[in-house]
């Protein structure tokens, strides 16, 4: 059974852009080979990425951050003006906390280099497409300092989180993922999960931006946060 023979909603539709068809074609064969993945379209410019995507609507775009015709965050902000629904996956080689903050701004969902193993874009493309939000792990720290330079670090005393979530959602700010917090507190994945939700309905928290942008508000992303 083909890809297209499948039922529409298992499949994730993604766009391809990037001004090096070489690049395009590596991508578009990784994700091609994943059987809840499929390129509709690509793109070698802003302007075209934009009228494929306008044509396709498709679940996930998939660019890198410099093309001609039109920088990252504009493209972000354009798509995600036109398409609320459609995502927009970053995929560069640039580390720079600037870039990082502009594109999160303008609506980006996900940041990937392009050093990463070809699972970790995978596993950023399905996060993305249902709704989370992907931070490359080498480049937490960078957005976590960005936050710390432009917010203030004021605590709030009458803050609702318990002592445990509290732990779990610095560490989610720090980049761990469940599994190394659930090593690191001793706690099984499931339980991570269950306080994770809880913190996400205390404090209206659904994305990994959000956690990391109130944990940086409140002052708790120093060191001592994670005694």
């Amino acid at each position: 059974m083909t890809k297209s023979q499948k039922d529409d909603d298992r499949i994730i539709r993604i766009v391809l852009a990037d001004d090096h068809a070489v690049v395009r074609e590596g991508l578009k064969s990784l994700l091609n080979a994943q059987a809840d993945m499929c390129v509709v379209g690509e793109a070698g410019d802003g302007a075209t990425a934009l009228e494929v995507t306008r044509e396709l609507c498709p679940d996930v775009v998939v660019t890198d951050l410099s093309m001609p015709g039109s920088t990252g965050s504009e493209l972000t902000e354009r798509i995600r003006q036109q398409h609320d629904s459609v995502k927009v996956l970053v995929l560069t080689v640039h580390e720079e906390r600037l870039y990082l903050t502009r594109l999160f701004r303008a609506g980006a969902s996900g940041y990937v280099l392009k050093r990463a193993a070809a699972s970790d874009l995978v596993n950023a493309v399905r996060i993305v497409a249902s709704g989370g939000t992907y931070i490359d792990p080498a480049l937490a720290g960078e957005l976590v300092t960005g936050f710390l330079d432009s917010e203030s670090s004021s605590v709030d005393a009458d803050d609702s989180l318990s002592e445990r979530e509290r732990e779990v959602l610095v560490r989610i700010a720090r980049g761990f993922s469940n599994k190394e917090i659930a090593a690191e507190l001793e706690l099984s994945t499931k339980t991570v999960e269950t306080y994770k939700a809880r913190v996400a309905e205390k404090l209206g928290l659904h994305s990994r931006v959000e956690i990391i942008r109130y944990a940086t508000r409140k002052g708790l992303l120093h060191d001592d946060q994670l005694m």
